[in-house]
């Protein structure tokens, strides 16, 4: 699956399935609530979900190639927009060196928890990301695709 040659991953279930098996390879932990059935995972992940999830791939300015729609409010971007972003971007420069230790920890590690982290949304607002997990996008077959982040707490700065 070549996540730079694909647009939209919001309902696209081999997408959804990367998410949500790589997250409970590495976490343990389930990406759904046990009374979704999986066959709707994707578009209730996307739709219906309380909390936000962001992916981005592996280009060496990494983009944003999924937000749900909790992350879309969050950082006030549409799909298009959102998936046209870098993801340096969410924060702001003076901010991108923290960004950047997160994610070469969770190189090393394969999943990161606990994280707080403040973030920029399109109009300016700053707000700060609480109880993150960011976790690397591993298909079973071992292939690294990205970064996924989900967290549920946000408040304005």
């Amino acid at each position: 699956m070549d996540l730079s040659l694909q647009t939209n991953f919001s309902l696209q279930t081999n997408f959804f399935e990367l998410l949500s098996s790589s997250y409970a390879r590495l976490t343990q932990r389930r990406l759904l609530p046990d009374e979704i059935p999986r066959e709707y995972g994707a578009a209730w992940l996307y739709h219906k979900a309380p909390f936000c999830v962001l992916a981005h791939n592996r280009d060496p300015d990494p983009r944003f190639i999924y937000a749900n729609k909790a992350a879309q409010d969050c950082f006030e971007y549409t799909w298009d927009e959102v998936t046209a972003l870098p993801s340096r971007l969410s924060a702001e420069a003076v901010n991108r060196e923290e960004r950047q230790r997160l994610l070469e920890k969770v190189v090393a590690q394969g999943y990161a928890t606990d994280y707080r982290g403040l973030r920029i949304a399109k109009s300016g607002r700053r707000f700060w990301i609480e109880n993150g997990t960011v976790w690397q996008l591993i298909d079973d077959a071992g292939l690294l695709h990205g970064q996924a982040a989900i967290f549920s707490s946000w408040r304005d700065a």
